[in-house]
């Protein structure tokens, strides 16, 4: 409760004048003195109960006032912190990445040789088949040449004297021997009855895939026989035994 500047003056007023009644000179002087004290600290109490408020509020919104955002002094040490942890594992990892690369490249060049190698035996190998695949194919080429002359092939030009022998009655000779001799002129007993040893010589050369057979199936003994069997004579103009 907040009393006025009048009450207080008339309180005091009263009050000393019912002291100053009852107390002594002296007593009364002190008392009175110590009256207006109270009274001053009244009055000066109440002065500032009537600021106070409006001090106080200011002082509470100074003092409750929100700061402007700054950063904590730590983050951006952190973040300087974090960026050269990440860049030392970045150059840790770009390092073993190159250490990994070189010795891969170290690994390479010393199995270079045995791979050039191995690559080279390759190539041979091919080459090979490929002469092999070749020869067959000839091979077979030449098979069916002497299949075609033996069955289909026209009769030769006859160089001989008279009409030719059935030459494959001779034991060793077959349709491909005998298409052979008459390619070589030779159509009748009577020419291989009288062949000599340098005659048999020649024409065991000229029959390279035949090497010695005008010799171990005696091509001349028989060639003279089957000339004596058909015609009823001997060979005319015999020179030697064959």
């Amino acid at each position: 409760m907040t009393l006025s500047r009048a009450s207080l003056s008339r309180m005091a007023e009263r009050g000393l004048e019912g002291d100053a009644a009852r107390l002594p000179p002296p007593l009364m002087t002190f008392t009175l003195l110590v009256i207006i004290a109270a009274l001053a600290a009244l009055v000066g109490y109440a002065v500032g109960a009537r600021s106070r408020p409006h001090r106080d509020a200011a002082t509470v919104r100074a003092e409750t006032s929100i700061p402007p955002a700054t950063a904590p002094p730590s983050a951006a040490g952190d973040r300087r912190d974090g960026d050269e942890g990440f860049g030392a594992e970045k150059a840790r990892l770009v390092r073993s990445r190159d250490s990994e690369a070189a010795q891969l490249r170290a690994e390479a060049a010393t199995r270079g040789a045995p791979l050039a190698q191995l690559s080279e035996f390759a190539r041979e190998r091919e080459r090979l088949f490929r002469d092999l695949a070749d020869a067959r194919t000839e091979t077979a080429r030449y098979r069916q040449i002497v299949i075609d002359i033996e069955n289909n092939a026209p009769p030769p030009i006859l160089a001989g004297v008279g009409e030719p022998d059935d030459l494959k009655l001779i034991v060793g000779v077959g349709p491909v021997l005998e298409r052979m001799l008459h390619n070589l002129g030779v159509t009748t007993f009577r020419q291989i009855a009288r062949w000599t040893e340098r005659e048999i010589a020649e024409f065991d050369a000229r029959l390279p895939e035949f090497p010695g057979r005008i010799q171990r199936d005696q091509w001349v003994t028989q060639a003279r026989a089957l000339h004596e069997s058909k015609y009823g004579q001997r060979v005319p103009g015999l020179r030697g035994a064959g």
